[in-house]
C-alpha cells in the first residue's frame, strides 16, 4: 500500500475556505496539530518518530476521521461543491493518508518529491528528443545521478566523474557511491552554503510554527 499526501488534502480545504469557512477552519486545525506533530519528529530516529505519530497523530487521525464521515452524511454539505469535494477526497483517500503511521522514514505529504519533479517539466522541452529509447534511459540515469548529488548539496560534476570513473573500472562497492554515503567520505565536495540554506530555512520554518502555535493557545 502507498502513501499519499496530506498536503493535498490541505489545500483542498484551503481552496474550500470562501465556500464554508467554518468547516474549512475546523478541517485545518487537524492539520495544524499533525503538521506541528511532524514537527516534533523531524530531528528524531524513524523509530522514535513512529512511536510519536501512533500517540500523538492516531487518535487526532481517528477523531478526524469521524467527523468527515459525519460532514459527508449532512445533507447540507453538497458533494460537488469546494467543501463537499474536499470531504470526499479525503474520504476516499483514507487508507493510504494513513499509512505514514506505520512507518516512521516516511514523509506526511510529498512536496520534497515534488519539489525534485518540477526540475524534470521544467526541462521537458529539452528532453523531448533523445535520438533513441536506448538514450532516453541513459538520460534518465544521468538525471536521477544529478538530482540525487544536488538533493544532498554536492559539487554535482565532482560527484558524477567520480562515480562513472569507478563504474568504469568495476568498483566493488556501489553503495559507497550512493550520494549521502558519498558526502560522509567527500566532505571537502558538499556545497555547505547550500545545506546552511536550507537549515536556514527549516529554522524560519520551525519559528512560524512556534509563533503560530502561541497565538493560537492563548
Amino acid at each position: 500500500m502507498g502513501s499519499c499526501c496530506h498536503a493535498h488534502v490541505r489545500r483542498k480545504f484551503e481552496a474550500a475556505k470562501s465556500h464554508d469557512p467554518k468547516r474549512s477552519a475546523y478541517a485545518l486545525s487537524f492539520y495544524r496539530q499533525l503538521f506541528d506533530i511532524e514537527d516534533k519528529c523531524a530531528e528524531l530516529s524513524d523509530e522514535d518518530c513512529l512511536a510519536i505519530r501512533r500517540a500523538e497523530a492516531l487518535p487526532l487521525l481517528d477523531r478526524f476521521k469521524s467527523w468527515l464521515d459525519e460532514q459527508a452524511g449532512d445533507h447540507r454539505v453538497l458533494p460537488k461543491s469546494s467543501i463537499g469535494k474536499a470531504i470526499r477526497y479525503a474520504l476516499n483517500q483514507w487508507q493510504p493518508l494513513s499509512v505514514f503511521t506505520e512507518d516512521g522514514g516516511l514523509p506526511i505529504h510529498n512536496n520534497d518529491t515534488e519539489r525534485d519533479l518540477r526540475r524534470l517539466t521544467i526541462g521537458r522541452k529539452n528532453w523531448l528528443l533523445l535520438g533513441s529509447e536506448a538514450g532516453g534511459e541513459v538520460a534518465a540515469r544521468l538525471y536521477t545521478l544529478t538530482a540525487g548529488a544536488h538533493r544532498h548539496h554536492l559539487h554535482v560534476w565532482a560527484h558524477v566523474d567520480d562515480v562513472l570513473r569507478c563504474l568504469a573500472v568495476g568498483d566493488s562497492d556501489p553503495d559507497a557511491l550512493f550520494p549521502d554515503v558519498w558526502a560522509k567520505a567527500h566532505p571537502e565536495k558538499v556545497r555547505s552554503y547550500r545545506e546552511a540554506e536550507s537549515l536556514a530555512r527549516a529554522a524560519q520554518t520551525k519559528a512560524r510554527h512556534k509563533r503560530r502555535r502561541k497565538l493560537t493557545h492563548k
